[in-house]
């Protein structure tokens, strides 16, 4: 019988669950994620490829911030335009 890989959630309990993609979170979900990396990040405990990849997902999350903020600022413009 085939062993399952040893870094698959079912055989490894304790790894982290796979982060949301950036663009299905809510806004505040992403808002407070993205806060978390940046004080990560400026603690200097991070390795460099840790760092590397702590940067990609906050910058993921930026991007997808600001279209929510985007979109918000339009709607608002419609009401204000009604």
């Amino acid at each position: 019988m085939a062993r399952p890989h040893a870094n698959t959630p079912e055989t490894d309990a304790s790894s982290p669950p796979a982060p949301l993609v950036a663009a299905e979170m809510k806004f505040e979900a992403a808002l407070m994620e993205l806060e978390q990396i940046v004080q990560n990040m400026e603690s200097g405990q991070l390795s460099l490829e840790d760092s590397i990849a702590a940067y990609r997902r906050g910058s993921a999350l930026l991007k997808h911030c600001q279209q929510q903020l985007s979109e918000a600022e339009r709607k608002i413009q419609i009401l204000e335009n009604d």
